[in-house]
């Protein structure tokens, strides 16, 4: 059975945590602070999401970094080897206050994360919806709210549409990192929308 892991408790990793709990899916959680420090989560999903300490965590099939961008090489400098693991790169490089994508010269973000995981078949998702809107019940009557996904490994990718149909939203697969390009990143016109989609 595959096995997932939220790493991050912040807004996109509440959400997911929110997500999982209703979809029924087990799944622990963790972030640098510790299970202590988590109780706020476990507490109102505890029963689905179990807080880990992080290096636990981190022995899971599937890892989702909802941790801010700059923290990725925090959690990426805990192993040598991420060898069998799907990484879900949920992060946005965005320059604060100014709320603008990072200037990367020419670089998608995802490329610079890869690097941080040798080994690992790492899909970009679950970064392009507010964590208000991740939260939040995806199945409207119009249809199901929309998660894109991208990636150079097109079975880590199916792997992760198949999380994502389990946790009740609809996954569009926009191809590979440089067939995406920029349409992965948050805040793009493309993907920064609610969309729903029949099924």
């Amino acid at each position: 059975m595959t096995t997932y892991a939220i790493i991050g408790s912040g807004a996109i990793g509440s959400a997911l945590a929110e997500r999982f709990h209703a979809a029924g899916v087990d799944a622990v959680i963790a972030n640098t602070r510790g299970p202590a420090s988590l109780q706020s989560i476990t507490d109102k999903f505890g029963g689905t999401v179990k807080a880990v300490e992080l290096d636990h965590a981190l022995l899971s099939d599937v890892l989702i970094l909802a941790v801010p961008y700059d923290a990725v090489p925090e959690v990426a400098k805990r192993k040598l080897s991420w060898e069998g693991r799907t990484i879900v790169d949920a992060t946005n490089a965005i320059d604060f206050p100014a709320f603008k994508p990072r200037d990367l010269g020419g670089r998608l973000s995802s490329e610079i994360v890869a690097e941080h995981f040798p080994g690992a078949e790492l899909v970009k998702a679950f970064n392009t919806l507010p964590a208000a809107v991740l939260a939040a019940d995806p199945v409207k009557p119009s249809g199901k709210r929309v998660v894109f996904l991208s990636g150079n490994f097109p079975e880590a990718s199916r792997k992760v549409s198949e999380l994502i149909t389990r946790l009740g939203f609809a996954p569009s697969d926009l191809g590979s990192f440089k067939a995406s390009g920029s349409l992965q990143h948050f805040g793009q016109p493309l993907v920064a929308l609610t969309l729903l989609k029949d099924g």
